[in-house]
């Protein structure tokens, strides 16, 4: 059966039928922010972004990066993640942001949320409650021009995978090096397996704790002119000190105790954009195009496990609906993949 919907909605159904992802700053390649750059040419959107990576896939999924960096950050200032409200968060489990200088080879963690990601305390629920983080980047973190900031996680609950995102960024300091632990990659090539924590939430802790340490270098700019301040100690090992994380229903924070700053600095304002929908992708010009469906169109597959939508003319590849879900109309022109 067929269900017409808009294109802005195509994006958005086929961006549900995951898990999470990360919408600011702007991952590579993310079709839900029209404020982030232009994809670089040769590229297409990712319409999947919530989807773990595959075991053997590179680090960040895309390696391609932007042109222009998606965010310009300070060392020592407050910034915000925020993600996406539609996904499965997957009882929580354990999530790491940090940084990159050569590439996406070796990352270094600046902040990380053990045990309960996207949620306040122990739960089997798939809607997460907390749906954006704040805190504040290590002052002697190094300068650069073309860094890389990225999200992991390890789920809860469900199938054992890995996801990530990357946004490049750049970063202003007076620092030329920074240590700190390095990013633990888990059920991925390479890695450890972290199985199901079926409640047991320090399932797998020892491979965040006991990361072994490593020094990242920049390009070492300034922010401006002068002497840099004299530089400050870092403390690579984790503050015990909880930081709330900001919910996006409410102006009051709380304080789960499951948030691990890496570590806890003075901060400054950053200024959080709005996100809005995705714009409709332009037609194609070319007049070889097939015209075998209608655009906006989708379609389930025929045992419910996917789906596929029709882009000018052209069926896309097939669409996997969430493990343990399944593609279904909820309306006349509206389809979701869904717990059964």
């Amino acid at each position: 059966m067929l269900f017409k919907i808009s294109a802005i909605a195509v994006a958005l159904v086929a961006s549900v039928s995951a898990h999470m992802a990360m919408i600011e700053p702007c991952t590579r390649y993310t079709p839900n922010n029209p404020k982030c750059p232009a994809i670089p040419a040769g590229q297409l959107p990712d319409y999947n972004l919530k989807d773990p990576l595959a075991y053997n896939a590179p680090l960040c999924k895309h390696t391609t990066p932007y042109a222009t960096p998606v965010a310009t950050w300070t060392a020592g200032q407050s910034i915000t993640t925020r993600f996406q409200a539609d996904g499965a968060a997957h009882g929580g489990g354990h999530a790491q942001f940090s940084l990159s200088y050569d590439g996406g080879k070796t990352f270094v963690v600046i902040y990380e949320v053990l045990k309960h990601v996207f949620f306040t305390g122990p739960t089997s629920g798939n809607a997460a409650t907390v749906l954006s983080y704040t805190f504040d980047l290590p002052k002697d973190v190094p300068a650069s021009d073309k860094a890389i900031f990225a999200w992991t996680w390890v789920n809860a609950v469900g199938n054992r995978e890995f996801y990530m995102n990357c946004a490049d960024v750049a970063i202003k300091s007076y620092s030329n090096s920074f240590t700190g632990k390095r990013m633990t990659i888990a059920n991925h090539v390479g890695g450890p397996d972290i199985g199901e924590f079926n409640g047991n939430y320090e399932l797998g802790l020892e491979h965040y704790k006991n990361a072994p340490l490593i020094t990242v270098t920049g390009n070492g700019s300034t922010p401006g002119g002068g002497n840099p301040p004299s530089p400050l100690p870092h403390v690579p090992q984790p503050s015990s000190e909880s930081v709330p994380p900001t919910k996006p229903t409410t102006a009051e924070q709380e304080k789960p105790t499951n948030v691990v700053p890496v570590p806890t600095y003075v901060s400054s304002p950053v200024v959080s954009i709005p996100v809005v929908s995705t714009p409709p992708a332009p037609k194609p010009t070319s007049p070889s195009v097939p015209s075998g469906c209608t655009h906006g169109v989708q379609e389930c597959a025929a045992d419910g496990s996917g789906f596929k939508v029709c882009v000018w003319g052209v069926w896309s590849n097939a669409i996997s609906c969430a493990p343990n879900t399944k593609c279904k109309a909820l309306a006349p022109g509206t389809i979701n993949c869904d717990w059964p």
